[in-house]
Order: C-alpha cells, then sequence, then structure tokens
C-alpha cells in the first residue's frame, strides 16, 4: 500500500502541538501514524494545522447552496478547499416553505454523496430561518418568516433526511423555547440569531437547549448598560448558566476589530467560532449577485441589499470572506497565535457540534490538514491527505 509523508516544523492539534512532526498518510487518506524526528524536517518553519470548518456559509464562485446544482456546489467545494475548508454546512436563508424543501433535499444529496478529490465535504444543513424576528431579519424577506412550529420543523428535517445539525432561531417568538427544546432532544445544534431578546429571553433560549449564537453583534437586539440583551448575555461568562459558543464574521466590516477583541476576550479559546457568512459573490468579481433570490450588491467587500440601498438605508447581506482570510484576520487584529485562529475555525465549530472527530488530527482520522509558512500565510491545503 502506497503510503505519503508530511513534515513541518510544528503540527498544531486540538490536545495540543508536536514539534518536527512526521506524518504518515495511508492510500485512502487516512493517518496511520504522527511521530517527531527532527532529521525528517522539509519545511523548517512551516506550522501544520487541521483544515477548516466553516458551519455558516451560503455560496460561493456565483452559486448559491439553496439553488446549486451538485456541478455548482463541486465548483464550491473546490473553491473552499483552495481556501483551507475540509468541512462545512450549506445555510439556507428564509424563504417560502415549498423552496426551503427542496433545498433542503437537494443539500441531502450531496451530503449523502462520495466525497469529491479536492472537495471540502458538507457534513450536514445549517437552517438559517424561517423562524427569525422581523425586527432584527436583515435580508431574510418579512412576508417569508415563520411562526416557531414544531410540526413544520419536523417537516423541513423529513425533506433533509436528517441533516439538518444546526439551526438559527429567535427565542424570544411564540413557540420558540418549545422548538428549541424539540429540536435539541433530536441532536440539533440551537443558535440565537436575527433576533430581538432581551436577556430573560436568551437564558430561557439557552435553558431550553440552545448552546451557540449566530453572528454575533449582528442582527441582533444592542447592548444596554440596564437591559443586557441577548447580546450581553451570550458575552457574560454567568456561573449559573453554560457557557455558549459565538459565531463571528471577522472581515473588519461587519464587526470592528475592538469588539472582535472584546469578543474574543469575553469568550476565550475554546467557545469562539469564525464564520464566513459568504453569500454567491465569494471568490467573484464586484457586482450584482443573489442570496436566496434576493438581489445584493457587492462593492469593495461590502455585500448589500439591493432594495435597501434604494432607500438609503445599508443592509450587510453576508459577506465575500473566506475563512483563510478571517483567520489572518483575526491574527491581526488580537495578536493571536497561528494555532489559536485556527482552533477558532476548526476545533471549535466541531466542538459546538458535537463532532470533535471531524477536525481531529490523530491515526485513523483523515489528512485533512492546512500548512502555514513562518508568516503564517495559508501556502497549501491537504485533503484526505492529497495537496489541492
Amino acid at each position: 500500500m502506497t503510503t505519503t509523508t508530511l513534515t513541518a516544523r510544528r503540527l498544531v492539534t486540538d490536545i495540543g502541538s508536536v514539534e518536527f512532526p512526521v506524518i504518515t498518510v495511508s492510500a485512502d487518506g487516512t493517518i496511520t501514524d504522527i511521530s517527531s524526528d527532527p532529521r525528517a524536517l522539509a519545511n523548517e518553519q512551516d506550522t501544520l494545522t487541521s483544515g477548516f470548518f466553516d458551519v455558516h456559509i451560503h455560496g460561493a464562485m456565483g452559486h448559491d447552496v439553496m439553488y446549486s446544482s451538485p456541478a455548482d456546489l463541486s465548483e464550491v467545494q473546490r473553491f473552499l478547499a483552495k481556501r483551507g475548508v475540509a468541512h462545512y454546512l450549506p445555510t439556507t436563508v428564509t424563504a417560502s416553505p415549498d423552496a426551503t424543501f427542496r433545498a433542503l433535499e437537494a443539500l441531502a444529496q450531496a451530503i449523502e454523496s462520495a466525497p469529491h478529490d479536492g472537495e471540502a465535504k458538507p457534513v450536514g444543513i445549517h437552517l438559517e430561518g424561517p423562524f427569525l424576528s422581523s425586527a432584527k431579519r436583515g435580508v431574510h424577506p418579512t412576508q417569508e418568516l415563520q411562526t416557531p412550529s414544531i410540526e413544520l420543523f419536523d417537516r423541513f428535517q423529513a425533506a433533509a433526511r436528517g441533516h439538518i445539525v444546526l439551526m438559527t432561531i429567535a427565542p424570544e417568538l411564540p413557540g420558540a423555547i418549545g422548538l428549541i427544546a424539540h429540536a435539541h432532544r433530536q441532536g440539533v445544534k440551537l443558535s440565537l440569531g436575527h433576533t430581538n431578546a432581551t436577556a430573560a429571553e436568551a437564558i430561557a433560549g439557552i435553558g431550553a437547549g440552545a448552546n451557540s449564537a449566530t453572528h454575533t453583534f449582528n442582527a441582533m437586539r444592542a447592548l444596554d448598560h440596564r437591559e443586557p440583551g441577548v447580546l450581553g448575555t451570550v458575552l457574560d461568562p454567568h456561573p449559573d448558566h453554560p457557557a455558549i459558543f459565538a459565531e463571528l464574521i471577522c472581515d473588519g466590516i461587519h464587526v470592528a476589530p475592538p469588539l472582535v477583541r472584546l469578543w474574543l476576550q469575553a469568550k476565550g479559546l475554546d467557545h469562539a467560532i469564525l464564520v464566513t457568512d459568504a453569500m454567491s459573490a465569494a471568490g467573484m468579481p464586484d457586482g450584482d449577485y443573489t442570496l436566496g433570490g434576493l438581489a445584493v450588491r457587492v462593492a469593495h467587500g461590502r455585500a448589500q441589499l439591493v432594495e435597501d440601498m434604494a432607500a438609503g438605508k445599508e443592509t450587510l447581506a453576508g459577506s465575500v470572506l473566506t475563512l483563510d482570510r478571517a483567520v489572518a484576520n483575526l491574527q491581526r487584529f488580537t495578536n493571536a497565535s497561528v494555532g489559536d485562529a485556527v482552533r477558532l475555525a476548526s476545533h471549535n465549530p466541531a466542538a459546538m457540534l458535537g463532532r470533535p472527530e471531524l477536525t481531529r488530527l490523530a491515526p485513523g482520522a483523515f489528512a485533512n490538514l492546512n500548512r502555514f509558512d513562518a508568516k503564517n500565510n495559508l501556502v497549501a491545503t491537504y485533503i484526505r491527505g492529497r495537496a489541492v
């Protein structure tokens, strides 16, 4: 059986680091051994880490995951792999139930298909909407928002053949707490987002099973010194309720660098998650695109809803961020090490989903790795041991 060997100055894993690693990879792309040998050093200053895991992404390369053919998704997945992503959750946008059913069925088929060489692998679906607050809807169309319904969620999950693994929900809506508890019992992870919740309503959502927050700071009730709201609750390390994970779009547009630092200080290295919230324009030039069927204009890195631009308002419509840039930005904004920044883009999202094996680097795991040079630039990605 043919094997390959990867070496570097340092390997950073979810449990520590290995100096002068020698990683042996079998023909099927799994790691068979990790050892240390300074004599085998091939890349004196390089660091190897786990591949990234984006749990909140709507598309790339001109393709929206809700309306993509298998060939379109394959192009998205090749693009993601080139930017260091090994796994991802294709993420929906609020649409009519029928459109959502069709999207979920197609995404379930993609998840159940055999992985393709050199592509990121979809491992579940993030349902963002329709159970969101109209006051904090962002780009989600008001007319398609729904009151939280166990019956409708179950129909969504049936269409997805059980592959909805994460759902964003506003906990203050009528029926939301019951739906959170219901989905939680099924093993679905719940994220508080697009919400105008008070602190008490957010705490109720956490008590019912929510364990994360969707794009923290964005589409949330603003922080107030007398009513902390959902944002204050998410950032507060309160001893009486469990710490929850918190996504952040680290592009310098959605959240200013001082608040990125505040978020990281509040959540720490174990509960902060980097996401892109990227839409179809990621990897494409400035121009006009769509997000869940909505018209979006992209200029100078900002994606805005066209209908609001005409009214003189700015509504950010996702991003054109990639996770390699998010990791680089986090290091620049906070002075985090490359290993710590990668944790937020790989091990933490996997831990939030209860799937730590997806980013673990150990014998028996797939060799999904990223290589960074001495200046912490991503210079290579390996999917199942093969450079992409």
